[in-house]
């Protein structure tokens, strides 16, 4: 197969503006297409998050389990939260892991660093293994979660459902792992 020179990148049409700054913050880029159209873009902007794959000794995985406004249900998932300012992705995964869960680990490492469509900020993903139970959790005041611990193996069979939170996170940290 082969391929041309490929797309044209888009330019900016002007400096971003706010158009919801609230939970979340949109902004709406205005952007001019290679064939001279314009078009307005609305681009999720907030700071970083990470997403822990946390494995403890006896192959299980440590997952969180919440309510979550946009598929307004109660979802189980990788612990994880923002980074914060001048953070560093694996050491907000470890203090997201310990904040929500009461977990510590092992060892840590860095999986990949995701670049989702319309957001300006990365989703890191880290893998971390010998996680054991160090102390209680230390949730946020719009926090309530339940730890759950589930093999490996029914962490895969539920993957592909597409009804657990960070599935593309999973995805990539299992494969790391070695455990797809």
């Amino acid at each position: 197969m082969t391929h041309g020179p490929g797309p044209t990148p888009w330019q900016r049409a002007g400096d971003d503006e706010v158009a919801y700054d609230g939970f979340a913050r949109i902004l709406r880029r205005p952007l001019l297409l290679p064939d001279g159209r314009q078009a307005v873009w609305d681009i999720h902007d907030s700071p970083p998050t990470v997403s822990v794959l946390a494995l403890t000794d006896d192959h299980h995985v440590v997952l969180v389990e919440q309510y979550r406004p946009g598929p307004d249900r109660v979802v189980l998932s990788l612990p994880g939260g923002l980074v914060d300012h001048g953070e560093e992705p694996v050491a907000a995964g470890l203090r997201e892991l310990r904040e929500e869960t009461g977990y510590a680990v092992g060892a840590a490492e860095l999986v990949a660093s995701i670049d989702p469509p319309s957001h300006t900020q990365p989703r890191h993903v880290v893998l971390a293994r010998g996680a054991h139970h160090v102390g209680a959790q230390r949730l946020d005041e719009l926090e309530e979660i339940d730890v759950v611990l589930i093999p490996v193996a029914e962490l895969r069979r539920r993957l592909p459902t597409g009804r657990l939170g960070a599935t593309e996170q999973t995805y990539l940290a299992l494969d790391h792992a070695g455990l797809l």
